[in-house]
């Protein structure tokens, strides 16, 4: 919905020291009534396309999706819009090395820290332990662009005494962009009831 989009847009310019009036205006008009507070675009990504698969219209439903850029990122957007600022109602999603940012910003903001999911490492690690290192792999060599570039990543010396996971891991972050084209894929991929439980207990909270 373009509009949540808009809303999306003056929340970023807000958290970057713009005004708030712009996003207390769209939320207001939008019946905005939950955020869920994602460290990237990746995670996004991956938010959407769940969205997608299960029918449900975020959007629609008075929820916004928002990438913040990066998990040190959650005590200011927290602030604005939780409990102490716009009295939004929060959730989100996160790896477990960020969960420290995560619970601190919400408590600060009034919000509860237990409104949010934790992934072991991130959410790719979860999804290739999901879904199973071959049908990753294979969906890697479907993918046109990712065909010559993994078979040359699998032959590097470095990678030899990893395994098939950690490689599928580490290829997916080793180019601006590919993240974020594989949490759409990967979700896609996903049978049901076979989904992460971070993100389907988001989906549950949501």
């Amino acid at each position: 919905m373009a509009d949540m989009e808009a809303f999306r847009d003056a929340v970023t310019g807000w958290a970057a020291g713009g005004s708030g009036e712009r996003a207390r205006d769209l939320a207001a008009r939008l019946d905005v009534r939950t955020v869920v507070l994602l460290e990237g675009p990746s995670d996004f990504a991956a938010v959407e396309a769940l969205a997608a698969l299960r029918g449900r219209d975020l959007a629609a439903e008075g929820v916004c999706v928002l990438p913040m850029g990066g998990a040190m990122s959650v005590g200011r957007y927290a602030g604005l819009l939780g409990p102490n600022g716009l009295g939004l109602r929060l959730t989100g999603l996160c790896d477990e090395r960020e969960q420290g940012f995560y619970h601190r910003g919400m408590e600060r903001a009034g919000a509860s820290p237990g409104d949010v999911f934790v992934c072991v490492a991130d959410l790719e690690e979860e999804m290739i332990r999901a879904l199973g290192p071959e049908t990753v792999e294979g969906i890697v060599l479907r993918t046109e662009e990712d065909q010559r570039p993994w078979q040359t990543f699998v032959r590097q010396p470095a990678q030899h005494d990893r395994t098939r996971e950690q490689r599928l891991r580490r290829f997916l972050g080793t180019r601006k962009g590919r993240k974020i084209r594989y949490g759409r894929l990967l979700v896609e991929a996903l049978s049901p009831g076979r989904t992460p439980a971070p993100l389907d207990a988001l989906f549950a909270n949501l």
